[in-house]
């Protein structure tokens, strides 16, 4: 079989070791992204399965119709909402998600971007290579209050690291996340209003959907200590648009440290975020590592060798998946 691995920035999926899997199909790797939905037709040309690195590249209905020879779309991890799923199926194409990465993976990248804007760690490390010496002084996690919206697989592991470096944890969220945090003995926010206004730190945890997308608003953020710190590893679709720039440009809260943008791969000249000298960002990188990368492509890997088996596995779509004919995989 044709097969396409998309975005693979790090021209890291040749050195995992799921990658000798496929040997003997056709493997096509590309390693920028491309939003023109010409350039990525032509990109993806024949190809039969594509093999999608996590939400980097939708797959509208538009350009599922541009790809004749496409019959299976394997996506790292189970979040398809890049994926116009009803599209493949009148198409006859299967969409096949699975597998999931270590939220521990997310869970240390929130306190590497915690603790690198509390310390200043960035800025002081690039002002020693120029010759500067302790330019800044820092602030301490214990004794601050570490406010977690949603306390879930991430959020959880996020606290228990806060509560061991001394700071006081208060959670807030939907009642079964609240329910779960009260059971592992952490403080719960009176009111949503008093969640925002006494935290020091706010760390995101939610998972975007159509009741959660924009849920953290303009009013929320204004509530924020003008030292306080945002700290977005979610998505960027859960605070409202705009909002975020505009109340960091007031100075509540005083700074955000972000690994997710409304527009990926982000840049300093569509969003103003990166423009802003109190924000810390990072390029989505909460799940990027060997390990997670290990995980989901042999998951993916798996998802093509079955569909090329004529058994396909972890198949959201079953009208495609009735309309698989394994003598034509093969």
């Amino acid at each position: 079989m044709k097969v396409a691995v998309l975005d693979d920035y790090q021209h890291a999926f040749s050195s995992l070791p799921c990658a000798a899997r496929l040997a003997g199909h056709d493997l096509r790797l590309l390693h920028t992204h491309c939003d023109d939905p010409d350039r990525l037709a032509a990109a993806l040309g024949d190809a039969e399965a594509v093999i999608a690195t996590m939400q980097r590249t939708a797959f509208p209905a538009e350009l599922i119709a541009r790809l004749p020879a496409l019959r299976l779309i394997s996506q790292t991890g189970r979040n398809t909402g890049h994926i116009d799923v009803a599209a493949c199926s009148e198409a006859g194409v299967l969409v096949c998600a699975g597998g999931s990465g270590d939220p521990g993976s997310i869970a240390e990248l929130t306190w590497g971007l915690i603790l690198s804007a509390l310390r200043h760690i960035p800025e002081e490390a690039a002002g020693l290579r120029q010759g500067g010496w302790q330019t800044t002084v820092g602030e301490r996690v214990a004794g601050k209050t570490l406010g977690l919206y949603a306390y879930g697989r991430i959020g959880s592991r996020v606290a228990k690291i806060g509560a061991a470096m001394g700071a006081h944890v208060l959670c807030w969220g939907r009642e079964g996340s609240t329910a779960a945090a009260r059971a592992d003995g952490f403080a719960v926010a009176e009111s949503r209003e008093s969640f925002f206004a006494s935290a020091d730190i706010v760390s995101l945890h939610i998972t975007l959907n159509a009741a959660t997308r924009g849920i953290v608003t303009a009013p929320d953020l204004a509530r924020m200590k003008p030292d306080a710190l945002l700290v977005n590893t979610s998505r960027a679709g859960i605070i409202a648009p705009g909002a975020l720039a505009d109340a960091l440009r007031r100075g509540r809260p005083g700074r955000a440290a972000l690994d997710v943008f409304d527009r990926e791969p982000a840049s300093p000249e569509h969003e103003p975020l990166l423009r802003l000298p109190n924000v810390l960002a990072t390029p989505h990188l909460g799940y990027v590592d060997r390990e997670t990368y290990g995980t989901i492509f042999s998951v993916a890997v798996d998802q093509v060798l079955a569909f090329a088996a004529g058994q396909p596995i972890n198949a959201l779509n079953a009208p495609a998946a009735r309309r698989v004919d394994p003598a034509a995989q093969v």
